[in-house]
């Protein structure tokens, strides 16, 4: 009995360092989508035009995608213990700096001190989620982990938009500066300090291995292709699909939902076998966008097809980072952390191939296609990235 109560106790304590990642996730994902419900509320008291309030979106990107790696580089010398605690400190100081801020120019710095712990926090947490992990369950730690940011999507953003409409959008930030405290308190409480190789030489040659950039390349693309729908997601189901506007928040809700459902999908399918799975994922992506464009366009037809959409399109994330993780597996952690910042390049790349066919005159209906077109890519990218590395499953990878 006993020894099954210290079980019991290891399995409940690993459980708490993977609930801290979570938390932090959560507070990362809230920050970075809720911004873009308070624009208004922003621009009216910077006394900004809505367009200059817009960059503060992509500022933030631009720092994820760009920023992202850089700081994990400067912290590649530093235990990943450490590096989450210092990281997440960081993300307070600037949740904090955003809702202080008494100028455009120091919220753009400040939202941009913030971004920057977005992708080395996601990277170097994916790499502590999967060495905490029994044997075969690496990609759902990561999960796990990721779920946070799901969550974020479905409860957070709104939470947050409601916060800062009825009390300032200056106290949507402080609420999320109050989320990354207590996760910075579980991190410190909970995250062990686990041997997990940070040499410099190795995490750069490490970026050398094809199977890495070949990942990468079909990450950035699922991420294209699900920003090139999602960005407009909106404007498709009113003026395609002809679904009342009282009415889009329950859809954009069950979508929410799926993406939290493609966290775990994913998860599992990383674990059993990686490299096929994100090749059926990424298929499943196109034929669901290709549904939506030759069916689309009543309201129930749209409603049922979206929530799919969003289970597929976001397997893909927890699939490509457990990939990635192991394709490196030597020195993952700036792998790790490149892969979060191509997914949000591809955040960047899918508004605007959507924004560049709308200027050409395509209209709305040809948003779907172009999606799927930009899946079918990711898909050629997958089958070159399956062809080349011996990654197969999580228990797999941990037998060799």
């Amino acid at each position: 009995m006993s020894g099954m109560r210290s079980m019991a106790e290891v399995a409940a304590f690993l459980r708490a360092p993977l609930l801290a990642l979570a938390v932090a996730a959560f507070g990362i994902g809230t920050t970075e989508f809720v911004i873009m419900d308070l624009l208004p509320e922003v621009a009216a008291d910077l006394r900004v035009g809505l367009p200059a309030a817009g960059l503060l979106v992509s500022g933030y990107a631009l720092g994820v995608a760009f920023g992202g790696p850089l700081l994990a580089m400067l912290f590649l010398r530093v235990p990943a213990r450490s590096t989450l605690v210092g990281l997440m400190g960081l993300f307070v100081a600037g949740n904090l700096g955003c809702a202080l801020a008494p100028t455009y120019g120091l919220l753009m710095s400040a939202r941009i001190v913030t971004a920057l712990c977005h992708a080395a926090f996601f990277g170097t947490g994916a790499v502590m989620a999967a060495r905490l992990a029994p044997t075969g369950r690496s990609a759902r730690a990561i999960a796990l982990m990721i779920s946070g940011l799901t969550i974020a999507n479905v409860v957070g953003v709104p939470l947050g938009t409601f916060i800062g409409q009825a009390a300032g959008w200056r106290t949507t930030f402080l609420a999320v500066a109050g989320i990354g405290a207590l996760a910075l308190l579980g991190l410190v409480r909970f995250l062990p300090s686990i041997d997990t190789t940070r040499d410099f030489k190795a995490e750069i040659l490490a970026l050398k291995a094809p199977s890495v950039w070949l990942t990468l390349a079909a990450s950035t693309l699922a991420s294209t292709s699900m920003f090139a729908f999602f960005t407009y997601v909106t404007p498709i189901l009113t003026r395609v699909a002809g679904i009342a506007e009282a009415l889009v928040g329950f859809v954009l809700l069950a979508v929410g939902i799926g993406l939290t459902v493609g966290n775990y999908l994913g998860a599992r399918l990383a674990d059993w076998r990686a490299g096929p799975s994100l090749v059926a994922v990424l298929i499943c992506v196109a034929l669901v966008l290709l549904a939506f464009a030759g069916f689309g366009r009543t309201p129930w037809a749209a409603s049922v097809i979206v929530t799919p959409w969003g289970v597929v399109a976001f397997a893909i994330c927890a699939i490509t980072q457990a990939m990635v993780v192991a394709a490196a597996r030597e020195a993952p952690n700036l792998a790790s952390t490149v892969n979060i910042s191509a997914f949000n390049l591809g955040n960047a790349l899918g508004a605007g191939v959507s924004a560049a066919a709308l200027s050409a005159g395509l209209g709305l209906p040809a948003i779907p296609l172009l999606a799927a077109a930009v899946a079918g890519l990711a898909v050629v990218a997958s089958l070159v990235s399956v062809s080349v590395t011996p990654f197969r499953s999580g228990r797999s990878k941990r037998k060799k």
